[in-house]
C-alpha cells in the first residue's frame, strides 16, 4: 500500500483491479472545502488498455509486486510457450505475448525475461 499522492510516472499501481504502469499524472491544489485531487492515466501491464484514476492525494492504493525473472523457452505451440525458470527449474505454460516483436523472436532454446504479477506471467523480452 502507498499514498496516492506519492505515485510518479513509471511506477506500478493496481488501477480498477488491473496491474498498471502510470503514464501521466496531474495533481490539483486543495480547494476551500476539500483535499487535493490526484488524476492519472495508466496502461495495463497485460493487455495495454488505458485506464483513468481519480482520488484524493491522501488515499491509499495497492502496489502490485512485479517479480522479474529469467527463463528459457523449452517448446512452443501456436498459442502457448513452455518456459523453464533458470533459478529453480520450474516449468510453466505461458501465453504467447501480443507484442509481435517479442512473439516473432521466440523459439526453443532462447532465453527470455518474464514478469510474475499477481500470479499471472508475461514474457517481457527475448534476451540474446
Amino acid at each position: 500500500m502507498a499514498k496516492v499522492g506519492e505515485l510518479k510516472v513509471g511506477s506500478y499501481a493496481l488501477i480498477n483491479g488491473v496491474p498498471s504502469r502510470i503514464a501521466q499524472v496531474t495533481k490539483s491544489k486543495p480547494g476551500k472545502h476539500g483535499s487535493a485531487k490526484f488524476r492519472c492515466t495508466a496502461i495495463s501491464l497485460f493487455d495495454g488498455s488505458k485506464q483513468s484514476f481519480v482520488d484524493s492525494t491522501g488515499a491509499t492504493i495497492t502496489i502490485p509486486l512485479v517479480d522479474k525473472r529469467s527463463g528459457q523457452v523449452v517448446s512452443m505451440t501456436p498459442s502457448n510457450v513452455q518456459l523453464m525458470d533458470l533459478e529453480n527449474y520450474d516449468m510453466m505454460d505461458v501465453e504467447i505475448p501480443k507484442d509481435e516483436d517479442v512473439a516473432g523472436a521466440l523459439e526453443a532454446g532462447k532465453e527470455v525475461e518474464y514478469w510474475v504479477i499477481m500470479d499471472r506471467i508475461k514474457i517481457q523480452r527475448v534476451k540474446n
